[in-house]
């Protein structure tokens, strides 16, 4: 069976009319207690699994979970377990799940880490102690469940409070559970969160609080991909894994830089997907996405540029004699938890969710008679896009240092999204000469993201001079090295324009 939930955090305001509405109607309250097992090596955690044993009311369950398609789906396998007395706790097999997509994951799992799954010995890693409420509902043409969980998850001496609420789909239609998971997001301020239980008590069994920064990585494409919506569809999901990851440890308060660079790094990938595929599957795409997407990733930038300004490039200014600035008073950038958290951020990242969903078909006789209509080739406009990005960096390339700075800016702009447009489509052209290729633009990047922040610093120091004058040694000093700066990206993008095209 595959889990399609979405899970949402509660702030402390809202928790007390979250959970006063989930127990409207028929609703239930279970005490839920659980314990997570492992190998003394972690080897189901190291590929996302999860073996638990849960007491629900008096009744024992084994489940073990998954990762599915996305973020938001799972695989999971439960199974009832015989009764025991109230003292004793079962001990769990891995067996209980034979025949299941799950048990094969786990039995995979098993034997990449050295272990014989006959014979493995798993321990209690963590556990939880839940008060769930839950309640079932019909909405639109879906059957959901609602769960307001609180209550902790420990590790040892370790502990860390649990209050959220899972919107779970039972049966039907999934765009239906997004509607009403829009309307108790916009009613109670929740913030989509995919942090699961297990993955905070592995984490505390570790001693981390917040989990890895995640990076791109490819989406699931291969060299007979040529159906542009689904081509499309693949390339939202990874984006939208690399965003949701990093956006619920930003919004669970992590102050790790990296976890900020990597958000605005997944949203920049998806602004180029959607700018660079659209052609792919026009109706698809809503264009109120970009301005929640350049909301967010402007906001989230805003530290990013002032970490750079007063920690690379101070110290080199200092470092060859200048004068100390004072720097006038200005607001502070807003907080990175708060940025993820906005309605209009939230509401987005659900928009984005349901496009990558199947899109839903009227179920009569006159529809199941009409023949399906064939879906848009996908590299034909690919190679078109490509070929396009391609020939503008090598043109602007070319008279680099004779642009201004705002043109040479739109330069590195569509040096990225050549970058990332050639990374998405890699595996239906052919990975290794994409490599190749994706290699050339790298040294250019380099140099042209080095060239930018010294045009943004330069701006910093200008604005500057009105409170404080000696910043004019500032915008002297790394003015003076910008025309050189321009050579190295002209040089730079040379190399590019000798990259053999691997979509040809």
């Amino acid at each position: 069976m595959t889990e399609f939930e979405l899970k949402f955090q509660i702030s402390p305001s809202q928790r007390s009319a979250v959970e006063a509405a989930v127990g409207r109607g028929r609703s239930h309250v279970t005490r839920l207690r659980a314990r997570y097992f492992d190998t003394a090596d972690g080897a189901l955690a190291a590929q996302h699994i999860v073996l638990r044993l849960r007491k629900e009311g008096r009744t024992w369950w084994q489940t073990a979970k998954a990762p599915g398609g996305t973020l938001l789906e799972r695989h999971e396998h439960n199974v009832e377990l015989p009764p025991v007395s109230a003292r004793e706790v079962p001990v769990p097999r891995i067996e209980r799940h034979e025949g299941t997509p799950v048990g094969a994951l786990i039995h995979e799992a098993l034997r990449k880490a050295g272990h014989d799954p006959a014979t493995v010995e798993l321990a209690a890693v963590y556990g939880t102690d839940v008060r769930r409420t839950t309640r079932e509902m019909r909405t639109g043409d879906a059957l959901v469940e609602l769960a307001f969980d609180q209550g902790e998850v420990s590790a040892g001496e370790r502990s860390h409070a649990l209050c959220e609420l899972e919107i779970e789909l039972k049966s039907g239609s999934p765009h239906s559970m997004l509607e009403l998971a829009h309307r108790w997001r916009n009613r109670y301020a929740l913030w989509l969160d995919t942090v699961s239980k297990s993955a905070r008590g592995q984490r505390l069994a570790q001693g981390a609080s917040f989990g890895d920064p995640v990076k791109a990585v490819p989406p699931s494409l291969d060299d007979d991909s040529d159906d542009g919506p689904q081509v499309l569809c693949a390339v939202i999901k990874t984006c939208l894994s690399q965003i949701l990851a990093n956006a619920s440890e930003v919004a669970a308060g992590s102050t790790d830089a990296e976890h900020v660079h990597q958000l605005r790094v997944g949203i920049r990938r998806l602004r180029t997907a959607l700018r660079e595929m659209e052609a792919l599957a026009p109706s698809l795409i809503d264009p109120a996405w970009e301005s929640a997407l350049v909301t967010a990733f402007r906001a989230l930038g805003r530290q990013r540029d002032r970490d750079h300004l007063l920690q690379d490039v101070q110290p080199r200014l200092e470092a060859v004699g200048a004068p100390p600035i004072a720097w006038a008073d200005a607001a502070p950038p807003p907080d990175p938890a708060d940025v993820v958290r906005s309605a209009e951020f939230q509401n987005t990242l659900l928009e984005l969710v349901a496009a990558t969903l199947p899109t839903e078909t009227a179920d009569d006789d006159a529809a199941a008679e009409e023949p399906a209509a064939q879906p848009a080739p996908a590299r034909k406009p690919l190679r078109k896009r490509l070929s396009k990005l391609h020939r503008q960096v090598v043109r602007d390339g070319q008279r680099y240092e004779a642009l201004e700075p705002a043109a040479q800016h739109r330069v590195r702009k569509r040096l990225k999204r050549l970058r990332y447009l050639g990374e998405f489509v890699a595996p239906m052209f052919g990975s290794r000469d994409a490599k190749r290729y994706l290699k050339k633009l790298e040294p250019a990047q380099d140099a042209l993201g080095q060239h930018n922040d010294n045009a943004v610093a330069i701006s910093a120091y200008r604005d500057n001079a009105s409170h404080d004058g000696q910043s004019w040694f500032a915008v002297g000093w790394l003015s003076a090295r910008q025309p050189a700066s321009a050579v190295q990206c002209r040089e730079a993008l040379d190399e590019v324009a000798k990259a053999q095209p691997f979509w040809k």
